[in-house]
């Protein structure tokens, strides 16, 4: 009787057999990326060649070494293992290593950062710097211990001994050396003293160069105050710091002759240049000098030098208007506000004054009748002691005192009884 197996059963007995195969344990494979869309984790995409087609897997962990951007299209060398994955029955190769094809990893790094950067603009002339043709003081990264800072010493000291050096002793190739160039571009950058950089190192390999391609270096030769000279290995080496510096020099000879003038002729040459360039920016100044005391001259002001005062003439007649507009408004309502104050206290005034005549005329009454002559005339008499005092009662009056009576017309004397 014929056993039927599940289909699980099969697929586990061929993962098996995949699991076991020596021949799947490591594969090495070459082929062209195919949908290849980058996730935020596990990449998952397929190699593919003319005549078939296989899944591929690359964890995370492996993805996140690659020092290249992996793209639609690339051709790569991959080394991984062969598995099957149960639950659809599909192969796949789980990728270990992945590495270009035909070029190395780090061309195809230099090409994709080289077209990021020239998207940007870095590279552009635009963004070049003058090379100064006299220079005072001249900073140079790299090796102190190097033949390229021994050829520029040569070579600045044999054609303008006047310039000074300023080494900036850097690793300028291995691990950290990247970092370091970056360092100490900007730290010339920071000083007041130099009028140009020049960077660089003597031959070598991609890899030995490979500093000069990074990110770092380039965007620190960009921002750059300083104009710089990039002079990185032989002639026929290219590195991206040479795209970005202002000038590049074959060899370190060449960076040196650049900053640097030759001597008589360059002198006599920029000697030359700027007594013209003195000469025409004097004479420009002269005549547009020139140029503006004649239109001065012939302004209206000058031709009629009153119109410069005519402006506050007019002011001060405002002014004037003004303040006596005002002070006739003032005054009225001064006047105005008297006269409303006037008829209103000239009545009570008047009342006031009738009340005191009053008030006088009974007071007057009063006092006349306290008048001595007037008591007198209606027959009445005053009495006066000898010490001339009026007696007010008898009991003032001993018996033969002298008494003094004055009457309306006169007074005689009489003794008390």
């Amino acid at each position: 009787m014929t056993e039927y197996l599940s289909v699980s059963t099969l697929t586990k007995y061929l993962k098996a057999k995949f699991d076991k195969d020596p021949y799947l344990e490591r594969v090495y494979l070459t082929g062209e990326i195919s949908n290849f869309r980058q996730r935020p984790s596990h990449q998952y995409f397929a190699l593919k060649d003319e005549g078939a087609v296989i899944q591929a897997t690359m964890w995370a962990g492996q993805f996140n070494k690659l020092d290249f951007k992996l793209e639609e299209g690339m051709k790569v060398l991959v080394v991984g293992r062969v598995g099957l994955y149960e639950k659809n029955g599909s192969y796949s190769i789980n990728i270990e290593t992945l590495v270009p094809d035909g070029v190395g990893a780090l061309a195809v790094q230099f090409e994709q950062l080289k077209k990021k950067l020239m998207a940007e603009g870095l590279f552009e002339e635009r963004f070049k710097q003058a090379i100064p043709q006299f220079s005072r003081k001249v900073g140079v990264v790299t090796s102190p211990s190097g033949a390229v800072i021994r050829d520029i010493i040569t070579t600045i000291n044999r054609r303008f001994p006047m310039t000074e050096i300023l080494l900036f002793p850097t690793k300028v190739q291995g691990d950290g050396s990247a970092e370091e160039i970056a360092a100490n571009i900007k730290a010339a950058n920071q000083r007041n003293d130099l009028d140009l950089l020049i960077i660089g190192r003597g031959g070598g390999s991609i890899e030995d160069l490979w500093c000069f391609n990074e990110e770092n270096v380039v965007r620190a030769i960009f921002e750059s105050r300083l104009p710089i000279i990039s002079s990185v290995g032989h002639e026929t080496d290219v590195t991206l710091s040479d795209f970005v510096a202002d000038r590049r020099a074959a060899t370190p000879t060449a960076a040196a002759e650049l900053a640097t003038p030759n001597t008589k002729a360059d002198l006599l040459g920029w000697t030359r240049e700027q007594q013209n360039r003195i000469y025409q920016l004097v004479t420009k100044s002269i005549k547009q000098k020139r140029e503006r005391v004649e239109k001065l001259s012939n302004s209206v002001i000058f031709r009629q030098p009153e119109r410069l005062y005519d402006g506050y003439v007019r002011n001060i007649d405002d002014l004037t208007r003004r303040l006596t507009s005002l002070t006739e408004r003032k005054l009225a309502d001064k006047k105005h506000y008297y006269e409303i104050l006037s008829r209103s206290l000239v009545p009570y005034f008047q009342k006031v004054f009738e009340a005191k005549k009053n008030q006088a005329e009974r007071a007057s009454q009063g006092l006349l009748l306290l008048d001595v002559s007037k008591i007198k005339s209606r027959g009445f008499a005053i009495v006066r002691g000898s010490d001339d005092k009026i007696l007010k009662s008898v009991k003032q009056v001993k018996s033969g005192d002298l008494l003094n009576i004055e009457l309306e017309d006169g007074s005689v004397s009489a003794n008390a009884n």
